[in-house]
């Protein structure tokens, strides 16, 4: 069951979202305002295929966080991703840049407002970053970036990457972090399996504090749902 449910979220959602880039082009010209809330009715699409389809859907806990906010997430899924946009309204999203690069996709997203970092941390592709970042900030969004700077498995707790530091010293805006157990369900692969994905909301960190003070508290609270930390506390 869980294989027929997966072949046909892969057909629906996949199908769907080749029209959906297409079609985002013409969408664009009427400015980038439309193309936000195109971009989330796309998101509200894939949240009802991974609901009808799959039968996986969220539970919400803690605040979800309005205004200009830095918004720290665990990532181990495609899930997360999608739901967040839906959860958090339109934000500005930092990404790896291959994804910026992918034909059509890529064009899509860099015209939405994503913010592209280069992986290896490099000071010139920080700094296109931090201006990219405040630019966004500036037109009142949040910023969601996925501090450990790739997918992780359940479990995985990896050292959080430069670009998340960078963030919070120079646009001094609380942190948000998140948690979040969607490996669960969404492991690499074709087969997802059905249930509910827990995504927390912590309590919010302020501006200002050093480095490496800052890390450990957003380190310790998006990993706050993982198995290893249950088992040791």
């Amino acid at each position: 069951m869980a294989l027929l449910r997966s072949l046909a979220f892969a057909f629906v959602f996949y199908g769907g979202t080749i029209l959906t880039v297409l079609v985002a082009f013409p969408v664009a010209l009427a400015g980038p305002a439309m193309l936000r809330r195109y971009v989330l009715c796309w998101a509200r699409f894939h949240r009802w295929c991974a609901a009808t389809l799959l039968g996986i859907r969220t539970r919400l806990e803690g605040t979800v966080p309005t205004g200009p906010t830095l918004v720290a997430a665990k990532h181990q899924s495609m899930y997360e991703t999608l739901e967040l946009v839906v959860l958090l309204g339109d934000p500005a999203i930092v990404l790896k840049r291959e994804l910026a690069d992918i034909p059509l996709w890529g064009k899509v997203a860099r015209m939405h407002g994503v913010i592209p970092v280069d992986r290896a941390g490099s000071a010139p592709a920080l700094r296109r970053m931090l201006g990219a970042a405040r630019d966004a900030v500036a037109g009142g969004r949040t910023i969601l970036i996925f501090p450990e700077g790739t997918r992780v498995l359940p479990g995985e707790t990896p050292p959080l990457r430069p670009g998340f530091a960078g963030l919070y010293r120079q646009l001094a805006l609380p942190v948000v972090p998140v948690a979040l157990d969607s490996g669960r369900l969404w492991p690499r692969g074709l087969v997802k399996q059905a249930g509910t994905v827990t995504i927390r909301f912590g309590e919010p960190i302020p501006p200002g504090l050093p480095r490496k003070a800052a890390e450990a508290r957003v380190h310790a609270a998006i990993n706050a749902l993982e198995p290893a930390l249950h088992a040791e506390g």
